[in-house]
């Protein structure tokens, strides 16, 4: 396995907020480009040769980790796309304790202050992607997600490839 790839870390979902967000990323992204499912990104890039540390250091920090609540605050323009944008001082919490963990390795996407977001349209003419920010917006309603825990995964280039779930403690 090429250890020299990025890594992604992802925060997952319960089984409702991810169908949610999952069945809109399916309506809205372009099919031909959508081969990875909803997410909200914690990482972006991950030094793949240093895996083991990064897996113990989510081991040692998930236990004692409660799911938690993130509010979905509204959406936003991403140029090409719309994301829901999300909010909870749990997620900013668990954030900033890994990037000072892994603060030398860190490129600059990930050093900067973190967006909760979770695309659900990207790669779109900007005229389209505006339409739907305006209909996705007329019928908003803030509401709330449950966080469970962290995925890992490879990026190589295409669709992504798991390396290990991480659930939250209870």
């Amino acid at each position: 396995m090429d250890q020299t790839a990025p890594l992604i870390l992802t925060l997952t979902f319960d089984e409702r907020a991810f169908a949610f967000f999952e069945e809109r990323r399916r309506r809205y992204f372009p099919s031909k480009s959508n081969f990875i499912p909803a997410h909200l990104t914690l990482f972006h890039a991950l030094p793949g040769e240093h895996l083991p540390i990064i897996q113990h250091d989510i081991e040692t920090w998930v236990p004692g980790q409660k799911p938690f609540i993130l509010d979905v605050t509204g959406l936003r323009s991403l140029g090409r796309g719309v994301a829901y944008m999300l909010e909870s001082a749990e997620l900013a919490q668990l954030r900033r304790h890994l990037a000072l963990q892994w603060i030398d390795w860190l490129k600059p996407q990930d050093r900067q202050n973190h967006d909760p977001h979770v695309t659900v349209q990207n790669k779109v003419d900007p005229t389209q992607a505006r339409a739907l920010l305006e209909e996705l917006s007329d019928r908003f309603k803030s509401f709330q997600v449950k966080a469970v825990g962290l995925e890992l995964w490879w990026y190589r280039g295409g669709p992504w490839e798991k390396v290990r779930r991480f659930h939250f403690g209870s």
